[in-house]
């Protein structure tokens, strides 16, 4: 069995790079509300986030790591996606963040909003809890029950994707999986 810190590391660790120019939520909301109008079917930029957050339903929910170490909860934050950690394989003291915080609960994913050039596809950030670093990255589901993860250096070329799975399990206290 390896020990906490190597397989955390493993699980959130990315190459840095430069945040992609995407639009937010809000911003296409309000471009499908005047859209809408100029086609004479007006739609708020309200009813334009809530469709957005629709599509996101695939992506929503609790996902385990690829060494099953680690459980994340993706669900809607405002109109992005963000991710927490809400439960972690471990004996002893509850892992912590480098500024001394528990990792649990740590909010790691954020700023995910769609991606406008792949339908499906989210780009957002990832924080490395180890470093501190926050890097570039994607989410994206191919089939019922799987999540891609995907973090880079500049543009996607230049990163490592995870797969993740649907998780069915319990989490205790202390976010400790059971």
């Amino acid at each position: 069995m390896h020990d906490r810190t190597s397989r955390r590391a493993d699980m959130t660790r990315f190459p840095q790079g430069k945040r992609r120019g995407v639009r937010s939520l809000a911003a296409l909301g309000a471009m499908m509300g005047m859209l809408g109008q100029l086609a004479g079917h007006p739609l708020s930029a309200e009813a334009a986030e809530t469709a957005a957050a629709r599509d996101a339903s695939p992506v929503l929910g609790q996902w385990v790591t690829r060494e099953r170490d680690g459980v994340f909860e993706i669900r809607a934050c405002g109109g992005e996606l963000c991710g927490r950690l809400v439960g972690m394989r471990y004996t002893g003291e509850i892992p912590k963040a480098k500024d001394g915080t528990s990792e649990c609960g740590l909010l790691m994913l954020t700023g995910f909003v769609p991606d406008s050039d792949d339908a499906g596809r989210w780009n957002g950030h990832i924080l490395d809890p180890d470093s501190g670093k926050v890097y570039q990255a994607q989410i994206w589901s191919p089939r019922d029950g799987v999540l891609k993860l995907r973090g880079y250096v500049g543009i996607p070329l230049f990163g490592e994707t995870h797969t993740w799975t649907r998780y069915d399990g319990a989490i205790g206290a202390r976010c400790l999986m059971q």
